[in-house]
C-alpha cells in the first residue's frame, strides 16, 4: 500500500510541492497521552481542534492539525476561525478532553472527546454534530488532516484508499504512516497541496471535494474526507492510527474504532488515576467544577515524559510554531537538561520518586565523554544546538543529591553514579566557573545563576565522593567551591551605578558580566542584547539585571535578608517587575529580545521579551525564604492566574494593550511555548514549598556552609585562564593547572628559587599549593615547566602580595 495505482481519470493534484509548510499555534488548550509503554503517541489540541501529534517518538511531530469543515448551500465555516471554543477535562488529573466549539453565527455546534488508546498508538475522537439552526441534513461535515511525517511539511506524500475494503485516508513519510478511519462511511474523499489543491481550497469556493485527486506525492500535502453524518444522527467515531507502514497504521486505526472510545477511555481514565493517586495530596482548595491546577501539572509533567527512557521533552509545542517553517525542527520538543532537572524536582515534590529517578537514569547514561551534557538533544542524546551552559553540568549532580536526600537512591546504590558525578564535577572544575551561555542560551561570562548551581553542585558532589571514602577530592572540590563563592561579588555586583544612586542602594548583583583572563570586567564592558532588530545591541553588564540573581538564595549562598540581596530585589523591582491586574510578574532582563514584535507580529529572531510567569514563582520562592509567606501565596495566584483556561502555563505573557486580531491580551498567555513544562514544575515545588514553609529544593550544603556557617579561607587560585595579579598576605597560593607541571618560583625577583611539583587532583586539574601564608607584602614571581612536554612555559607570571 506504498502508493495506490491511479485508476482511469485520477489526478494529481496542481500545485505541487504546495506552499512553504508552516506548523501550528503554540497556544495549546490541552495535552495528553495514555499512561502505558503499549501507546507511544501524544496530542495537543489548540483553537477547538488537535493540533501537533507526536508518534512514535515525543520528540517527532508528525501532524500539523485535525480539524473540521462544515458547509450548506452558500456557507462556508471553519471550525478553528469560526467558532467559540471550550476545553473540559473528563476528569481532575485525566488529560482526556471534550472540546466544545460553536459557530459564531449560532448554526451548529461541534462537540468531541479526545483521548489516545492505551494499547496501540492511535488517536480517538468521540464526535457529535449539531445543528442549531437549520436540519442536520443541511450541512455537511468535512475532515481536513495536515501530515508532518517527516517531523516537517515537506516531503509527505498523501493518498486516499482502502485496507481491507475499509474506505481511509493514509499519509506516509520518512519511514512512518498514518491512516484515517471513521465509523461511519465516508460520502467523498480528495488529497491535495496546501495552498492550492487541498481540500480546504474547493470547500472555500463552495465546491465539493475533488475525487478525482487521489494522490499527492512528495510534498506540503492535506487529506480531506466527508462524512456521513445524517443515519448516525450526527455522531461518529474518527480514529487516525500511526505505524511504520500504512498497514500498520490502518490495523490499529481498524482495532481501535472496533474496540470503540468508551473502552479506550475507561482504561485511559484508569491509568492516569493510579498515577495520580501515587501522589502527595498538594490539592489546593477549589470549587466542584473548578479546575485542580496541581493536578493539572503534575498531568502536564507526565504527559511530557517518555516512559521509555525517562526523558521529559520541554512542551509539545513549537513557539510561534504558525509563523515556521521546517527549518526549525526541534521546537521545544527537546531535551534541555536543565528543564529536565527542574522537572524532576517538580516531580519529586509531587512525591514522584520513580519517575524521577528515571530522570537521572537517563541523563547518566546521555552525558558526554567529558563529563558535560548538550545544550539540548533529542531522546536519543543526539545534540540540537551545541551550545555549553555550565549549569547544566552542575544541575544533575543536584538531583542525584535530592534524590538521595529523599530516599529514592539507597546508599548502598550511590555507588553506580558515582562515576557520572565525577565526570560532571570534573568538568565543571577544569572549563567553570564562568560559562559559555547562561540559562536564557545568549550571553557568555559569569552569571548568579549560573554560578550558585555550579557552587552547589560541587558541594553534593563533595558529599558523594567522599562517602566513596576520597577525602582529599571532596576537600578539593570544597575548596574550589569555597574560592568561587568568596569571589561571587568580584564577579558580579556593581556598587555605586547610576542606577544605584538613583534608587538609594549600595548596589546590585547583574545578570552577567564578561569573563576575562583577569576575572571579571563588570563595570568597564558591555553585553550584547540579543534577539533585538538592532543586531549589534548592548547595555553596559552594571546595568544589565535579571531576576537570576535570587538565585543566590534558591540555591543557598546567599541569605534573603542580605543587604547586597535586598538592593538586587530593589533594582529588579524598580527595572523588570509589572504589576497587573491578576498580580505581578517579570522580564528575564532589560531590553530583552525575545517575544512577539511591538505590534504583536510574531517573533522571528527579533522581538521584544515579555513577562515570564516562571519568574513569579520563583519570586515566590524567595519570598518564602525571606519568611512571607502571605506574599508567595500571593503570588502563587499570580503564577495560576497567567494560565489558559484549560490550566495550561505560557512561557510568556502579554503586557500591552489588547491586540485581538492577533489572540493577544493583556495578562493572558502569548504566542510563546504553551504549556512550558519547566513553569508547571515550578508551579508544583512551589505549592510543597509553601506546604513545607521551606524552600523544597534548596540544597543543604550551601545553606550550612555560607548561611548558617562560614568556611576556610580558600587558597588564592591562579589559573592560566584566570590571571590573578594580587593576592592578601596570609592566603596560601594553589596554582591550577590543566596538565602535570611543576611551578619554578621566587619571592625575591629570582635570587632564590623554589621548585614545587603539581598534583593531580583526580578532577582533571594538577595544582600546586606555594607556601605563601607567612609572606608579607611583596611580589610573587612564577613560571610552569610543563612535565609531559618538557617544554617551559616561556613567560613569567607576577602576583603581588599586600
Amino acid at each position: 500500500m506504498a502508493f495506490p495505482t491511479l485508476s482511469p481519470g485520477a489526478l494529481v493534484p496542481p500545485g505541487a510541492p504546495g506552499i512553504e509548510p508552516r506548523w501550528t499555534s503554540s497556544d495549546k488548550s490541552a495535552v495528553g497521552t495514555a499512561v502505558s509503554v503499549a501507546s507511544c503517541v501524544w496530542f495537543t489540541a489548540s483553537h477547538g481542534i488537535l493540533n501537533e501529534i507526536y508518534a512514535p517518538r515525543l520528540d517527532m511531530a508528525c501532524v500539523r492539525d485535525f480539524g473540521f469543515v462544515v458547509t450548506a448551500d452558500g456557507y462556508f465555516s471553519e471550525e478553528k476561525r469560526d467558532t467559540d471554543h471550550q476545553v473540559h477535562a473528563v476528569e481532575d488529573g485525566v488529560p482526556a478532553f471534550r472540546l466544545v466549539n460553536t459557530a459564531h453565527d449560532g448554526r451548529y455546534r461541534i462537540s468531541k472527546t479526545i483521548v489516545s488508546d492505551p494499547e496501540r498508538e492511535v488517536v480517538l475522537q468521540d464526535l457529535r454534530f449539531e445543528a442549531l439552526t437549520g436540519k442536520l441534513s443541511d450541512y455537511r461535515l468535512h475532515a481536513l488532516i495536515a501530515p508532518h511525517l517527516v517531523n516537517g511539511g515537506a516531503d509527505n506524500t498523501a493518498w486516499y484508499g482502502d485496507f481491507k475494503g475499509r474506505p481511509m485516508l493514509f499519509g506516509e513519510g520518512s519511514g512512518r504512516a498514518l491512516a484515517v478511519a471513521a465509523s461511519v462511511p465516508w460520502l467523498a474523499r480528495s488529497v491535495g497541496y496546501v495552498g492550492f489543491s487541498d481540500g480546504w481550497q474547493a470547500l472555500s469556493r463552495g465546491e465539493e471535494l475533488k475525487e478525482e485527486y487521489r494522490c499527492a506525492p512528495s510534498g506540503n500535502v492535506a487529506l480531506s474526507g466527508t462524512l456521513e453524518m445524517q443515519a448516525t444522527e450526527g455522531r461518529a467515531q474518527i480514529a487516525i492510527g500511526f505505524g511504520t507502514q500504512p498497514e500498520e497504521a490502518a490495523l490499529r486505526a481498524v482495532l481501535s474504532l472496533e474496540q470503540g472510545v468508551e473502552p479506550a477511555l475507561k482504561r485511559y481514565r484508569r491509568g492516569w488515576r493510579e498515577w495520580q493517586a501515587g501522589l502527595l495530596t498538594l490539592d489546593e482548595p477549589h470549587e466542584p467544577g473548578q479546575l485542580n491546577r496541581y493536578r493539572v501539572s503534575t498531568g502536564v509533567l507526565a504527559t511530557h515524559r517518555d516512559d521509555a527512557s525517562g526523558a521529559i521533552i520541554a512542551s509539545l509545542s513549537i513557539p510561534w510554531g504558525f509563523n515556521k517553517s521546517d527549518d526549525d525542527l526541534g521546537g521545544y520538543h527537546l531535551v534541555w537538561t536543565r528543564d529536565l532537572v527542574e522537572t524532576a524536582g517538580g516531580l519529586l515534590a509531587a512525591g514522584a520518586g520513580a519517575d524521577a529517578r528515571s530522570v537521572l537514569d537517563y541523563l547518566s547514561a546521555i552525558q558526554e565523554a567529558d563529563g558535560h551534557w548538550v545544550q539540548n538533544a533529542w531522546l536519543d542524546g543526539r545534540p540540537y544546538w551545541d551550545g555549553i551552559q555550565m549549569d547544566e553540568t552542575a544541575f544533575p549532580i543536584l538531583l542525584y543529591d535530592m534524590l538521595l536526600r529523599a530516599g529514592e537512591i539507597d546508599a548502598s546504590e550511590a555507588g553506580r553514579y558515582l562515576p557520572m558525578i565525577e565526570a560532571a564535577a570534573a568538568y565543571i572544575v577544569r572549563n567553570g566557573p564562568a560559562t559559555l551561555q547562561d540559562r536564557w542560551e545568549e550571553d557568555a561570562g559569569y552569571s548568579p545563576f549560573t554560578l550558585a548551581v555550579e557552587i552547589a553542585g560541587l558541594l553534593a558532589a563533595a558529599d558523594a565522593v567522599e562517602a566513596a571514602g576520597r577525602l582529599s577530592a571532596a576537600q578539593y572540590l570544597r575548596e574550589v567551591a569555597d574560592g568561587w563563592s568568596e569571589r561571587i561579588e568580584e564577579w558580579t555586583y556593581a556598587s555605586d551605578t547610576e542606577l544605584s544612586r538613583r534608587l538609594g542602594i549600595d548596589g546590585y548583583y547583574v545578570r552577567i558580566a564578561t569573563a576575562t583572563d583577569s576575572g571579571s570586567s563588570l563595570g568597564r564592558d558591555f553585553i550584547p542584547i540579543r534577539n533585538r532588530d538592532d543586531g549589534a545591541a548592548v547595555i553596559e553588564a552594571d546595568l544589565l539585571l535579571s531576576p537570576d540573581a535570587l538565585a543566590l538564595v534558591r540555591f543557598g549562598l546567599r541569605s534573603a535578608d542580605d543587604p547586597r540581596i535586598l538592593g538586587t530585589v530593589a533594582a529588579i523591582d524598580a527595572e523588570l517587575r509589572r504589576d497587573l491586574p491578576a498580580g505581578s510578574y517579570w522580564y528575564r532582563y532589560n531590553d530583552d529580545g525575545y517575544g512577539e514584535r511591538i505590534d504583536g507580529a510574531p517573533f522571528a529572531s527579533s522581538g521584544v521579551g515579555r513577562l515570564w510567569p516562571l519568574l513569579t514563582g520563583e519570586r515566590a520562592h524567595y519570598e518564602l525564604a525571606a519568611g512571607r509567606p502571605d506574599e508567595a501565596r500571593r503570588l502563587l495566584a499570580a503564577l495560576e492566574a497567567s494560565a489558559s483556561d484549560g490550566g495550561l502555563l505560557p512561557e510568556q505573557i502579554w503586557d500591552s494593550e489588547d491586540v485581538s486580531e492577533r489572540e493577544l491580551f493583556l495578562g493572558r498567555p502569548s504566542g510563546s511555548a504553551m504549556p512550558l513544562v519547566w513553569a508547571h514544575a515550578e508551579h508544583i515545588k512551589l505549592l510543597r514549598s509553601i506546604r513545607d514553609g521551606v524552600i523544597f529544593d534548596m540544597p543543604p550544603q550551601t545553606v550550612a556552609r555560607y548561611v548558617a556557617g562560614q568556611p576556610p579561607i580558600a587558597p588564592f587560585a591562579w589559573r592560566l585562564t584566570d590571571k590573578r595579579t594580587v593576592m592578601a598576605a596570609g592566603s596560601s597560593l594553589r596554582i591550577e593547572l590543566s596538565e602535570t607541571a611543576f611551578v619554578h618560583w621566587s619571592t625575591d625577583a629570582w635570587a632564590n628559587v623554589t621548585d614545587s611539583h603539581t598534583r593531580d587532583t583526580g578532577f582533571g586539574t594538577h595544582v600546586c599549593d606555594l607556601p605563601t601564608k607567612m609572606l608579607g607584602p611583596g611580589i610573587i614571581v612564577f613560571t610552569i615547566f610543563w612535565k609531559a612536554r618538557q617544554q617551559w612555559e616561556g613567560t613569567d607570571f607576577h602576583i603581588e602580595v599586600i
